[in-house]
C-alpha cells in the first residue's frame, strides 16, 4: 500500500485513519463469522437429537392410534398382523425399529424376527400408565433415541405399547454433510466482507484525504476558529447533561463566563425553562424562548441519530424583534391547544344528539357563553342525507343547548326552526359557508328572522355571533352557532376559523353516529327478520329456544352477529332440529346466516340425510366464496359451522352430523348427560371433504341440547371448563321443563361481558303412540293390492276416518302398484296419523316416480296424477335400503292432532 506521498507503507503500520478501520473491521467480521460457525455446529448437534426426538414420538404415535391396532392386538395372532405393516411403516418413516409389546413386554413385531416373542428391555412402567415417553440410549446400533407410546381400547384402557426409535447418526448425517459446505459459505461470506470492508475503507480513505491523526487535528483546530466566529450560538451538551462546547455568540446571548464547558446545564446559571430543554435533549424547531431581555428561537437536535456519541446540539438565533409578536403566538397556540382538546372530548360516543350535546358543552365552556346545534330531521332519522336536505327554507330541529344560563331568549330545545333566507344566518346556511355577527346590537339583518326575539337577546347581553353549518362528505347535516354575553370582547375574523375547525371535526362525528346508526339498525331488522319468529307446528319434539346477541361494542356492530338455529317439520311427522355459527358481526354476518338458513330449508325439502345435506350447504359455501372473492376479498365466508339433526318419533331414532360445530348434548330421562359423539366433520366452505352421520335411539322424554360455541367459551373461561359447567347443569335439572332448562343453562353458563352470540335449542323427544301407526308387509303379488286395501279401510275405521277410506285407498293402490311393478325387494306400507294422515310405500329400489302428462291414447301414466290431486303433499325421500314415497292428507273435520303431556 503507498503513501501519501507514493513512500510504501506496510499494513501493521498504517497510520491513516482509514488503514486503522480497515485492519479494526476485519478483525470483527474473522470474529464473528468464526462464531457464527461454531453456533452452527453446535446447534447442528442439538437439531439432531431434539429431530430424532421428534421423529420416533411421531412414527409411535401415528402406529399407535393407527385404525385397526386395536382388534390386532386382540387378535389370536398379533404378529402376522402387526409385523408386515410395523416393518412397512419403519421403512417408509426412515426409523431404525418398530417395536409392538403387549402389557408384559413380550415383544409383537421387531425388524429381526428371532427377537419376536422375546421380552422387551427397559422400563414400560410409565407407558402402561397412559404416558408418553422418550429416553437416549446407547444401543447395540449406536446411540439412539426412542419413544413409548401405549395403545389404548375403546375404554382407554391400556393394552399394548408401540415403540419407534431412530440412531441420532441417521439424523444428525444430513446437517454433517453440509458442513463442508457451511464451511465453504463461510470463507465465501469472508472473503465478501473482506472486500466490502475494503470498499469501506476505501471510500474512508477517500473522505478524510488519507490524512493522519495530527492532521484531522490542524483541520479540527481551524474548524473550531471558525465555529467561534459565526454570528449563531451553538451548544453541545453531552449525553450527562454536561455542556461539552458552546461558542462565543452562546456565551454572549445566554450570559456566560469564559470557562463553562464540564457543567451540568443546571449548573450554568439559565433560567428554568432554558435549562430543562438542554438537558431534556429533545428534538424542537425554531422554538421561541424568552432569556433575560432577548428572545430567542432555538433549533435542537440529537447527535447520536447516524451513530453518533449520545448528547445534543443546539443552536440559538437572537429574534428580539420578534417579540411583538409573541403575544399572537401564544394566542395561536392557545387555539391550537383548543383544536386538539375538541377531538378528545366530541364525538366519544356513536350517538347523534349526544355528539352535538359535547359540541355545546364544550364550545359554551371554552369558546362561546352559549352554543346551540339545530340537525336536518333526515340526519336524527339515521337516513341517508342528500344535497339539498338542508338549506334555507328546510325545517332543522333543535337538538343541544349548552350555556351560561338556561333563562335566554334562544330557541328550546325541539324546538322546529326554518331559517329565513334573507337573513345572513339563512343565505349562509344555504350556501354552506359560516357567517360572522361581531356586534348584534346593529341590527343588521341577522333580526328578521324573529325580531322580537332578537330584541330579547340583545337586551339579555348577547352581542356577538358565529354561525357555522355542519358539513360532511359535502353534505349540510345542521347548523352550530356560537353566541357571546359574558366575554366582553366581540368574535373576530380568527375566531371565526376556529369555529369552522371545531364544527368541521364535529361534523364528522355527527356523521360517523348517524351511518353508524343506520347501519346498526338495518342490521338489526336484517337479522330479526332472517331468525325464526315463531315455532312450527309438529308434534315430534317440545322445543324451547334462546338467542342471545353480544353485547354492542364487545362483539361487533351493536352486538349483531351470524349464530342461527331452526326447527323445520319433515315429512313422516320427522322434524330437523339446526343450530350454525358465521365467524363475525355486522351486516356480512347476518346476511351470510340468512343464506345459509335458506339453502337449509331448500336442501330440507329434498328430504336429505344429514350428512348429504351437510355436503351441499358446503359446496354452496364453496361457491359464494369462489363468487364473491372476485370482486371483494373480504366478502367471501369467512369460517360457518352447522349441526343438523332429525328427529323420527314413530321410531325414536335421531340421525346427527356436524360441520365444525361442537357436539350436541343428551339428557337422557334418569338425568344421565353425555355428548354425542356425533363424527367431527370440517367448517363449510372446505369442499371435497366428507361428513358423517350418528344414528342413536333416543327414548321419550329425552332432552337434544344444540348450541353455539359463545355459551361454553369465554377469555375468562376455557371451553372444556364450560362443556363440564353444561353437562353439570343439565343433568342437576333433568326433569324441568325446555323452557325451564333454557333458563337454567343461561343463569350458570351466560358469560360477563357477552362477547359472543348466544344460540341454545332444547328439545324433549316424544314418541308417538303405536296405536296411531300401522304398517304391513305387502308380497310382490298385484292380488296383494287389494288386501292391503281392506287391511287399511280397517285401520281407518279404527281410527273414525272412514271418510278418508276412498281417498286412502286410491292413492295406496296406485303407490303399491306401482312397487310391485317397477321396485324390488320387500315392499312396506305404513300409515301414520298425526297432525295428518301419512302414506308410506318403502321399496328397495333408487328409482323415483315422476309426475307426466299422459296422451290421450295411452293406457296408463295417469297414477301420479290422480295422487298428487288428492294428496295434500307427496314425496319421495331415500334411505340406505331404497327409497319411500310418502302422501300427507288432512285429518277429518273435527279430529285433532295427538296430545302430549
Amino acid at each position: 500500500m503507498a503513501g501519501r506521498n507514493g513512500r510504501p507503507r506496510s499494513v501493521l503500520r498504517m497510520r491513516t485513519v482509514a488503514g486503522q478501520v480497515f485492519l479494526l473491521q476485519v478483525a470483527i467480521v474473522v470474529l464473528l463469522v468464526a462464531s457464527a460457525m461454531a453456533v452452527l455446529v453446535l446447534q447442528s448437534r442439538t437439531d439432531s437429537e431434539r429431530e430424532a426426538r421428534n421423529r420416533s414420538v411421531a412414527v409411535a404415535e401415528t402406529f399407535a392410534h393407527a385404525p385397526g391396532i386395536e382388534e390386532a392386538l386382540k387378535s389370536p395372532d398379533p404378529t402376522a398382523v402387526l409385523q408386515p405393516p410395523a416393518e412397512e411403516a419403519r421403512k417408509r418413516s426412515g426409523v431404525d425399529f418398530i417395536v409392538v409389546l403387549n402389557p408384559d413386554g413380550t415383544r409383537y413385531t421387531h425388524p429381526l424376527p428371532d427377537r419376536i416373542g422375546k421380552k422387551f428391555v427397559g422400563n414400560l412402567a410409565p407407558a402402561l400408565d397412559g404416558h408418553v415417553v422418550t429416553e437416549k440410549i446407547t444401543g447395540t446400533i449406536g446411540p439412539l433415541v426412542q419413544a413409548q407410546v401405549p395403545v389404548t381400547d375403546r375404554d382407554g384402557k391400556v393394552i399394548g405399547v408401540v415403540s419407534s426409535g431412530i440412531t441420532i447418526a441417521k439424523v444428525s448425517g444430513v446437517v454433517e454433510e453440509q458442513i463442508p459446505l457451511l464451511f465453504g459459505a463461510a470463507a465465501a461470506v469472508l472473503l465478501l466482507a473482506t472486500g466490502g470492508t475494503a470498499l469501506v475503507s476505501r471510500r474512508l480513505r477517500r473522505q478524510t484525504r488519507g490524512l493522519g491523526p495530527a492532521e484531522m487535528t490542524r483541520m479540527y483546530e481551524h474548524h473550531d476558529a471558525v465555529l467561534h466566529a459565526v454570528r449563531e450560538g451553538v451548544l453541545i451538551v453531552g449525553g450527562d447533561g454536561r455542556l461539552m462546547l458552546a461558542n462565543d455568540e452562546a456565551r454572549r446571548l445566554l450570559g456566560l463566563p469564559n470557562e463553562v464547558e464540564g457543567l451540568h446545564v443546571s449548573d450554568l446559571g439559565l433560567d428554568p425553562q432554558t435549562a430543562r430543554l438542554l438537558a431534556s435533549g429533545r428534538i424542537v424547531t425554531d422554538e421561541v424562548h424568552p432569556v433575560g431581555e432577548r428572545l430567542l428561537a432555538v433549533n435542537q437536535r440529537t447527535t447520536d441519530q447516524h451513530g453518533g456519541p449520545p448528547g445534543s446540539v443546539t443552536t440559538l438565533r437572537d429574534t428580539t424583534e420578534l417579540q411583538a409578536l409573541s403575544g399572537k403566538a401564544d394566542v395561536a397556540r392557545e387555539r391550537l391547544k383548543l383544536l386538539y382538546d375538541a377531538g378528545t372530548e366530541i364525538g366519544t360516543t356513536l350517538d347523534v344528539v349526544r355528539t352535538c350535546e359535547e359540541l355545546t358543552e364544550f364550545a359554551a365552556a371554552r369558546f362561546a357563553d352559549y352554543a346551540t346545534v339545530d340537525l336536518v330531521e333526515a340526519v336524527l332519522r339515521s337516513e341517508e342525507p342528500t344535497a339539498t336536505a338542508a338549506g334555507s327554507g328546510v325545517d332543522l330541529r333543535r337538538v343541544a343547548f349548552s350555556g351560561l344560563s338556561e333563562d335566554t331568549s334562544l330557541y328550546p330545545l325541539g324546538k322546529t326552526i326554518r331559517f329565513v333566507p334573507s337573513t345572513p344566518v339563512g343565505f349562509s346556511l344555504g350556501k354552506g359557508e359560516a357567517v360572522l355577527q361581531s356586534h348584534l346590537a346593529g341590527f343588521s339583518g341577522w333580526q328578521e328572522q324573529d325580531p322580537e326575539r332578537a330584541r330579547q337577546l340583545v337586551e339579555h347581553g348577547i352581542h356577538s355571533m358565529i354561525a357555522v353549518p355542519l358539513r360532511a362528505r359535502g353534505v349540510i347535516l345542521g347548523l352550530a352557532i356560537f353566541w357571546r354575553s359574558e366575554k366582553p370582547e366581540p368574535f373576530e375574523e380568527e375566531d371565526l376559523s376556529v369555529a369552522e375547525e371545531l364544527v368541521a371535526r364535529a361534523a364528522v362525528s355527527v356523521d360517523n353516529a348517524r351511518r353508524y346508526t343506520r347501519e346498526h339498525t338495518m342490521a338489526v331488522t336484517l337479522q330479526r327478520s332472517l331468525l325464526p319468529r315463531g315455532l312450527p307446528e309438529q308434534n315430534a319434539v317440545e322445543v324451547a329456544y334462546r338467542y342471545l346477541p353480544a353485547q354492542a361494542g364487545l362483539g361487533g356492530l351493536g352486538g349483531v352477529g351470524g349464530d342461527w338455529f331452526d326447527i323445520i317439520p319433515l315429512p313422516g311427522a320427522r322434524v330437523a332440529l339446526v343450530v350454525g355459527d358465521v365467524v363475525g358481526h355486522g351486516l356480512h354476518a347476518a346476511a351470510t346466516m340468512g343464506r345459509l338458513r335458506t339453502a337449509v330449508h331448500n336442501f330440507s325439502t329434498l328430504d336429505l340425510p344429514p350428512d348429504e345435506l351437510l355436503w351441499h350447504l358446503d359446496q354452496l359455501v364453496v361457491r359464494i366464496d369462489q363468487d364473491e372473492i372476485g370482486d371483494d376479498a373480504d366478502a367471501g365466508v369467512t369460517g360457518a359451522t352447522c349441526l343438523y339433526a332429525i328427529y323420527d318419533p314413530v321410531t325414536g331414532h335421531c340421525a346427527m352430523a356436524r360441520a365444525g360445530h361442537l357436539q350436541p348434548a343428551i339428557v337422557h330421562p334418569d338425568g344421565t348427560t353425555v355428548f354425542a359423539d356425533v363424527p367431527g366433520g370440517p367448517p363449510l366452505g372446505l369442499g371435497g371433504l366428507p361428513f358423517e352421520t350418528l344414528d342413536v335411539r333416543l327414548p321419550e322424554n329425552s332432552r337434544l341440547v344444540l348450541y353455539t360455541d359463545g355459551l361454553v367459551e369465554d377469555r375468562e373461561r376455557d371451553i372444556d371448563e364450560g362443556l363440564a359447567l353444561l353437562r353439570r347443569t343439565l343433568g342437576d335439572h333433568a326433569g324441568r321443563t325446555p323452557e325451564e332448562t333454557c333458563e337454567e343453562v343461561l343463569a350458570a353458563l351466560l358469560p360477563s361481558p357477552q362477547r359472543d352470540d348466544i344460540a341454545l335449542l332444547v328439545s324433549r323427544t316424544r314418541v308417538l303412540d303405536s296405536s296411531r301407526v300401522a304398517d304391513w308387509d305387502v308380497p310382490p303379488d298385484p292380488s296383494a293390492v287389494a288386501e292391503v286395501r281392506a287391511a287399511v279401510t280397517r285401520k281407518l275405521a279404527d281410527w273414525d276416518m272412514a271418510e278418508e277410506a276412498f281417498t286412502t285407498e286410491l292413492i295406496l293402490s296406485e303407490l303399491v302398484t306401482n312397487a310391485i311393478r317397477y321396485a324390488a325387494g320387500p315392499i312396506r306400507v305404513r300409515l301414520i296419523r298425526d297432525r295428518s294422515l301419512i302414506c308410506e310405500v318403502s321399496d328397495h329400489s333408487s328409482t323415483s316416480p315422476h309426475l307426466r302428462q299422459a296422451a290421450n291414447t295411452d293406457e296408463g301414466g295417469r297414477g301420479l296424477f290422480l295422487v298428487a290431486q288428492f294428496a295434500d303433499r307427496w314425496g319421495t325421500r331415500y334411505t340406505g335400503h331404497g327409497k319411500v314415497i310418502w302422501t300427507e292428507q288432512p285429518l277429518p273435520d273435527g279430529q285433532s292432532p295427538p296430545d302430549f303431556p
